[in-house]
Order: C-alpha cells, then sequence, then structure tokens
C-alpha cells in the first residue's frame, strides 16, 4: 500500500512559544498533530516551520508531498510571495491541502479561494459543538452526529468564502453564534479542506474527534492524480479538418 506523505506546516511564531501554549503543545502544534497522523499505518507525516529556508517548502518538499496541512496565525504577511505561488501551483496540479483555524486569513487559502476568508471572532473560551452535516462524506467517518469542544476561540458567519462543494460540519458556541466549520473545495486536480477548530491556547488537538476529521481529510485529500504542468499545449486535430 502507498502511503501518503504529509507536510504539516505552521508559523510557529513566538505566540506559540508562550507558556499556556507549551503547556498544551510542548514541542509545538505541528509536532501534535503530526505524531497523531503517525499512529495510522496508511500515513507519513514530517514537518515544517515558517523559520526554516524558504519556509520549509522547497520544491522538493512539496514535489514529495500527497497532502500539505497548513496553521497560520499572526505571520500570514511574513510568508515569501514565491512560496505561496509554489503551494498553490503545487495544490492545482494535484497535492491536497488542509487549513487549520486562522488559515482562513492566510495568503494560500485566499489565492486558491479567491476571497477575502473573513469572519466574526471572540476569544472567550467558550463551548464548541460541532455538528456533522454529511454523515456519509468520507471525511466524517467515525466522527460523531454532535460532539462538544469545552473551550475554543468563537468563529461565526458570514464566512467570506466561496459556496462549498460540501458544508461537512457546522458548529455552533455557547454565545449563540454559528459557522461552517468544516467545508470542501476543489482547484483544478487538487482537493482542499477547511476546519476551524485548534485555537493555540486550548487543547483541541488532543480531542480524538478533532484527529479523527483531520487523520481521515488527509485520506480524502490525498492526489488523485498529480500533472507536472499547467501549461497550454499546442494540440493536433484528431479528426480530418
Amino acid at each position: 500500500m502507498k502511503k501518503i506523505n504529509v507536510t504539516v506546516w505552521n508559523e510557529y511564531g513566538d505566540d506559540q512559544k508562550e507558556k499556556a501554549v507549551k503547556d498544551i503543545y510542548p514541542h509545538g502544534m505541528h509536532i501534535t498533530i503530526a505524531e497523531f497522523l503517525n499512529k495510522d499505518e496508511s500515513i507519513i507525516a514530517k514537518t515544517a516551520v515558517m523559520q526554516d529556508a524558504e519556509h520549509g517548502l522547497k520544491e522538493e518538499v512539496l514535489a514529495d508531498t500527497d497532502v500539505l496541512i497548513w496553521w497560520g496565525h499572526m505571520l500570514h504577511d511574513n510568508v515569501e510571495d514565491y512560496v505561496v505561488n509554489r503551494v498553490t501551483d503545487h495544490v492545482r496540479r494535484g497535492m491536497g491541502i488542509i487549513f487549520l483555524h486562522s488559515a482562513h486569513k492566510s495568503k494560500p487559502f485566499m489565492q486558491l479561494l479567491g476571497t477575502s476568508g473573513s469572519l466574526g471572532w471572540r476569544e472567550a473560551g467558550e463551548r464548541a459543538r460541532i455538528w456533522t452535516c454529511e454523515p456519509s462524506h468520507p471525511i466524517a467517518q467515525g466522527v460523531p452526529n454532535q460532539f462538544a469542544v469545552e473551550n475554543e476561540e468563537t468563529y461565526s458567519e458570514p464566512f467570506g468564502i466561496p459556496q462549498p462543494l460540501e458544508t461537512v460540519f457546522i458548529s455552533w458556541f455557547s454565545g449563540g453564534n454559528v459557522f461552517r466549520s468544516g467545508v470542501t473545495f476543489q482547484r483544478e486536480n487538487g482537493r482542499i479542506f477547511y476546519f476551524q477548530s485548534g485555537h493555540e491556547t486550548y487543547p483541541v488537538y488532543h480531542n480524538e474527534h478533532v484527529q479523527k476529521i483531520i487523520t481521515n481529510s488527509v485520506k480524502w485529500a490525498a492526489p488523485v492524480i498529480k500533472v507536472n504542468s499547467l501549461d497550454c499545449p499546442n494540440i493536433q486535430q484528431l479528426e480530418k479538418i
């Protein structure tokens, strides 16, 4: 069985090295995510952070990546545009990508979807209840009809995205807001999944259901086909003209 090569990318800024975060994710959220993904025998997960050369996303890294997981928060503008263009080119050619939490304002997200990624938010440690809207979807397999995350940053509609292919999950927050928290898209050959859960000061990525959703999404986003180029070739006729 061919394994799915995953790169878990984290901006890993100073805010993620504060004690409140390190108590939950001692080695960083990217390490926690890679560790639970690697428990699945079909996945090989490695990590990269913004501080690496070329943000850890050199051409050879992306060429060997089936699915890229992107976690960004405060440093979206610091990501070099040439790296963004490289990432989105690989997605269009077939690499899957999963955007987590605040990655809705990342450059690759906005470039691929062509919208602002805007939303309402507040950080009050509210209880979130995540509802499964499409129980037959591959990303929802083994996930309950609904489950609670006891503390989470609140996101709220309206969400500045194009119409999703599927809305797999919707979240309700104890302050009364709702949000399309798990949505899919496709851009040319690449599959895209956005999943809201995962503020750094709460242990969301230790939740078994959140882990299941991310693991499932990796398998769903794995390439069906990868192409070497998106150039416009000159073609020969097949029939007599």
